[in-house]
């Protein structure tokens, strides 16, 4: 009997864990894994580059754009930034066929939105990948969400040890 209860009440308190997570849409609004968006409104043909968006934005992946896009409308195109997302560090990384070494650009976009100063926002090269990094409370959230989990998990335990010894 006692095995039973600590059965019922392990399941009981991990699927209330498993259910409450909150997942991130898996609707996107074309069925392709990649975006293509052409630039202009006109039937203009317009040469169009692969790039990618990751980290903390509404919707990350691999992206067809016009090749005089900037980080602004990749940014725009993945759905903005979340509010996690680190504005003043956004990482470009840009690759070179010459070298074989890519290069790194950091761009603060959060000192745009300040100032205005349009000049500090690359426009975007074919092969690039954005990384767009979470800040320091999305970490410490992480962290505190793994915890919360190993903490229930260890109240399970504890529960089970304690109906043994009685």
């Amino acid at each position: 009997m006692k095995h039973l209860f600590v059965i019922i009440i392990s399941f009981i308190v991990l699927s209330t864990a498993c259910f409450a997570q909150v997942s991130p849409s898996t609707t996107s609004p074309t069925a392709n894994s990649a975006y293509s968006y052409s630039g202009t409104m006109g039937d203009e043909e317009q040469l169009r580059i692969y790039t990618q968006i990751w980290g903390q934005v509404r919707k990350p992946g691999f992206y067809l754009v016009p090749d005089d896009t900037d980080l602004l409308t990749l940014l725009s195109l993945a759905g903005g930034p979340t509010e996690d997302a680190k504005l003043s560090k956004i990482r470009i990384v840009r690759p070179s066929e010459e070298t074989g070494q890519g290069e790194v650009i950091w761009v603060n976009v959060k000192k745009y939105l300040d100032t205005g100063n349009f000049g500090i926002i690359p426009v975007l090269k074919p092969g690039d990948t954005v990384v767009v990094s979470g800040t320091v409370f999305y970490g410490m959230e992480r962290v505190a969400d793994f915890l919360a989990k190993f903490a229930t998990v260890l109240s399970i335990y504890n529960l089970y040890l304690t109906i043994q010894n009685k």
